[in-house]
Parts: C-alpha cells; sequence; structure tokens
C-alpha cells in the first residue's frame, strides 16, 4: 500500500486529508481521487463475513472504464452497490501484488486525471508528451 502512497504524492497540486478514522484521502484541486476507506459493511470478506480493513477507492473516467476494470475477473477490481453510479472502483489493499507497480502506476494517474481540473490535467498530459 505504500506504492499508493508514494504515487499519490508524486503528482501535482495534491493535499492529503485525513478522514474520520485517520484514513488518507488523496485529493487534487479539492476532489478526492484515492481514498484509503474505513471498514464498512458492504464491502465484506465472502467466507468470514468480515468487514475488509484495506479497502481504497480509486476514481475512474467513467462507468465503461469502471466496468471494464470490475468485470475483468483477472483483477482484484470490485465494486459494491454503495458505489452504483460511482466512477470508481475498489481494491484491497492485500491484493495489490495481483498489479504491476507500472499498472498501479497508471491506475493512480488516471484516477488523477478523472479528478483535476482540465487546465490541469491538460499541462499534465502536455508535460508527459500524451495529446
Amino acid at each position: 500500500m505504500q506504492d499508493v502512497h508514494e504515487l499519490a504524492r508524486g503528482l501535482p497540486h495534491v493535499t492529503v486529508v485525513h478522514g474520520s478514522g485517520g484514513n488518507a484521502v488523496y485529493q487534487v484541486g479539492g476532489k478526492s481521487f484515492v481514498f484509503f476507506r474505513t471498514p464498512r459493511p458492504d464491502a465484506v470478506d465472502p467466507e468470514t463475513g468480515d468487514r475488509l480493513p484495506d479497502v481504497i477507492i480509486f476514481w475512474v473516467e467513467s462507468e465503461e472504464d469502471k466496468r471494464a476494470l470490475v468485470q475483468d475477473p483477472s483483477t482484484p477490481f470490485f465494486t459494491t452497490s454503495h458505489f452504483d453510479g460511482h466512477d470508481s472502483v475498489l481494491v484491497q489493499g492485500s491484493r495489490l501484488g495481483e498489479i504491476s507497480r507500472r499498472e498501479l502506476a497508471e491506475l493512480v494517474q488516471d484516477a488523477w486525471l478523472a479528478r483535476a481540473s482540465a487546465r490541469r490535467r491538460a499541462d499534465w498530459l502536455a508535460a508527459h508528451g500524451v495529446p
């Protein structure tokens, strides 16, 4: 999970606020893009029924992007009914090892891009040679 913190902090104009449980919430322009969630009743271990203690929320650009991630059984991404209509995906921190650091970096960057202002997004894309 340390990689998520490092990658999120490495993006421009990022602030970190902390939720009521002390959980980190990464924001750009006051908008969350990566959120470490406290255990909630909608995200539970299917075998034990225990609330998952390590859920991370990543914003995505669209519902289509969300579906692509959560419908692929080879990925650790999921959603819950609480997030119906919300452009985000969830993953357990303990399952981050199932994706490469490069894929994680793209996920964090895409989350930032989904929430950054048009100007910040355009500046970042131009600085990274993305049309």
